[in-house]
């Protein structure tokens, strides 16, 4: 039998092509794989375990880097433990004590306090160290014994587990102080700040190099942690202080929680953490607990906190401040602290000029602390500007006889206090168009720029921070700087100066935006820096009110209350002007008048006869009466004669037809006239 033989069947392979676009998504169901089972990622054998342990201690030098690390880090921790939060409570105490100066009651707690405190740590210490002592001392024992009985082997155990202790203790991630394990308080976890760390953040900025440790970190008891270190190559302190938003988001902070300083050489950084936005949380102002003077041309007013908690603190002398914002930044509240200070300290003679009609600084006039105080005038800003202006010279002819360029401690009195005026929202005054806007803004400049040494200084606050409001010429002499959240880094420039924007300083990127919150800048205190101002409140609370009263009390023991001193400004004022805003005028409310000191007794009595006859035109609940009936209610034995000589010499006019129900018209006056001769008077 044959066999045929048969042609094989050709099998073509299919072509193959690259896949370019995977598909997004793929749908169907799981099938079981034909051959050998797929083995999980985590599933390994014992040799390729041993072989990635392997070549993980290798790169890692044996861990040897690692273990000097983390006994480092358990020293760190032993030191934290020692000082607990003993250091802090002693610091604060003594500010306390410090703040209760001339306070004798209140000094004698404070001091008892900070010996207190002193005392604790002393108790803590020896006992934290007993501990030490005691537990260090069971394991010495104990390792010697070991040692001396144990052989080779016991040796061998007891280094293995002091290296592997080290080990752990210095492995990444592993908390380098107390506390930095934590969540932050946006519930984050925190950034280890470990030398790798702080390597990667200042390389991820742009700086290639290795830094190198100088000062390792060190942690306070609120969780804050300071690092010294020296920058790569030739790198810069401030090259890195202008990339302080990438450099806070290399670490996992807002801008707020991380800060950079220089120590000593260029290229050295201080490098400051922390762990909880320190400015998420209002704080009190600290002149709410202040009972006695303030100095605040040399010792300064405390008006905000920074970054790091500490109190910013702005003397009132050499420097005229610009305070400026959008609406709700918190400006009012900033400048207010700075007002409040300054009223605590009777050298200070504080002028306001108020922004709007409203009565947000009518509690500095109500308390007799406001030497001058009106509302929106333009002829009067100016009148005021000229006056200032005028004094200047007086003031400086008063120091070239006592041979000074400028107004010191001890010649304050001499040339009549510190001058501070505060413009509030000055675009009132100085926006393109604005009546006598070249006038005001010509004496505005000149003060800035010449006034200062002579004592006079100038608080301007303003939500249009723009070129035209505030001109070159003048913002540059106003050296102190508060910029709160606006819309435009131009806006945040033209407060700060310009490229202040490109040097990380720019107002309108705080994301949300904090009332009170703004870069502060004054060159003579030397702070360059985030800072928001102290709560105070007056529309709720009444704070502003119940310090004003304090500064009264102040003022008047050091005969400085308005109208207790020769005024030399309000006299101009009330001599080219003929009104007086002395105290916010006759009402005490911003709106100036002829005060009753410069009336005769003559139109004493006579505005005394007027006011008499509109409280008896209230009191007849109509605003038209007669004589005899407006005489009995005045009283004091008043007559229809007398009252109606009184009348006419005062300027209201003889009788006249008026209306009065159930008598038909009758011989009287109406409300209106004697309103008039009353307001001319008071000359308002």
């Amino acid at each position: 039998m044959s066999t045929a033989t048969h042609p094989q069947p050709t099998v073509e392979r299919p072509a193959l092509s690259i896949v370019k676009d995977a598909p997004e998504t793929v749908e169907g169901t799981v099938v079981e794989h034909h051959g050998k089972p797929v083995r999980p990622a985590w599933v390994e054998s014992q040799a390729a375990r041993l072989a990635r342990a392997k070549q993980h201690a290798l790169g890692n030098r044996l861990y040897v880097p690692q273990a000097g690390r983390g006994y480092a880090n358990l020293a760190r921790r032993w030191v934290d433990g020692l000082h607990d939060d003993y250091p802090q409570m002693i610091r604060s105490a003594r500010a306390a004590l410090k703040e209760a100066e001339g306070d004798v009651s209140e000094e004698s707690k404070q001091k008892s306090t900070v010996l207190e405190r002193r005392a604790d740590y002393r108790r803590h210490k020896l006992i934290y160290s007993g501990k030490t002592a005691a537990w260090g001392t069971a394991t010495a024992v104990g390792a010697t014994v070991g040692v001396a009985t144990g052989g080779l082997w016991v040796d061998l155990a007891l280094a293995v587990a002091g290296y592997v202790t080290g080990v752990w203790q210095g492995r990444p991630g592993a908390r380098t102080v107390l506390g930095a394990s934590q969540s932050t308080a946006i519930g984050e976890p925190t950034v280890d700040l470990d030398d790798e760390t702080i390597q990667k953040a200042v390389n991820e900025c742009g700086f290639r190099g290795s830094i190198r440790i100088v000062q390792p970190t060190e942690t306070s008891p609120d969780g804050s942690s300071v690092t010294v270190f020296d920058m790569p190559g030739a790198s810069t302190a401030a090259e890195l202080k202008k990339k302080l938003a990438s450099l806070a988001a290399a670490l996992g902070r807002d801008v707020s929680m991380v800060d950079v300083t220089k120590v000593g050489a260029e290229g050295r950084v201080s490098l400051w953490m922390s762990d909880v936005p320190p400015f998420d949380a209002p704080r009190p102002s600290p002149l709410l607990e202040l009972r006695g003077p303030l100095d605040a041309f040399d010792g300064g007013v405390p008006v905000a906190w920074d970054k790091r908690g500490q109190s910013v603190v702005l003397p009132i002398n050499n420097s005229s401040f610009v305070i400026a914002g959008g609406t709700r930044s918190g400006k009012g509240v900033g400048a207010s602290n700075l007002l409040v200070g300054a009223a605590m300290d009777p050298r200070i003679n504080v002028r306001i000029v108020a922004g709007k009609e409203n009565g947000e600084w009518n509690a500095y006039a109500t308390a007799g602390v406001a030497s001058t105080y009106f509302k929106p005038n333009p002829e009067r800003l100016l009148a005021l500007l000229k006056a200032l202006l005028a004094d200047k010279n007086r003031r400086e002819r008063t120091l070239d006889g006592l041979s000074k360029s400028k107004v010191t401690t001890d010649t304050i009195d001499k040339v009549g206090g510190i001058e501070l005026l505060v413009i509030d929202e000055v675009a009132t005054y100085t926006r393109p168009n604005k009546l006598l806007r070249d006038e005001i803004l010509e004496a505005l400049i000149e003060l800035a720029a010449a006034a200062a040494g002579a004592g006079i200084l100038m608080v301007l606050i303003t939500q249009y921070p723009e070129v035209d409001v505030l001109p070159a010429a003048l913002a540059m002499n106003c050296t102190t700087r508060w910029a709160m959240k606006v819309e435009t880094a131009t806006q945040s420039n033209a407060i700060l100066g310009g490229g202040a924007s490109g040097m990380g300083r720019d107002s309108s990127k705080f994301d949300p935006p904090i009332p009170g919150l703004g870069w502060l800048v004054n060159g003579f205190a030397g702070i360059t820096d985030l800072a928001r101002s102290f709560d105070l409140d007056e529309d709720k609370r009444g704070e502003i009110s119940e310090l004003m009263l304090r500064a009264a009390k102040l003022r008047d023991k050091a005969g400085r209350l308005a109208g207790q001193w020769d005024d030399p400004i309000e006299r101009m004022l009330a001599k080219g002007t003929g009104l007086s805003s002395l105290a916010g005028g006759p009402e005490r409310n911003g709106y100036p008048g002829r005060m009753l000191s410069a009336l005769s007794p003559e139109q004493r009595m006579q505005l005394d006869a007027l006011r008499g006859c509109l409280v008896a035109m209230d009191d007849l609940g109509r605003d038209a009466a007669q004589l005899g009936e407006m005489a009995a209610l005045i009283g004091g034995g008043m007559t229809s004669s007398r009252l109606g000589e009184v009348l006419r010499a005062a300027g209201a006019g003889g009788v006249s037809k008026v209306v009065i129900e159930g008598a038909g018209r009758v011989n009287g006056y109406q409300r209106a006239d004697i309103k008039d001769a009353m307001d001319l008077l008071e000359g308002n």
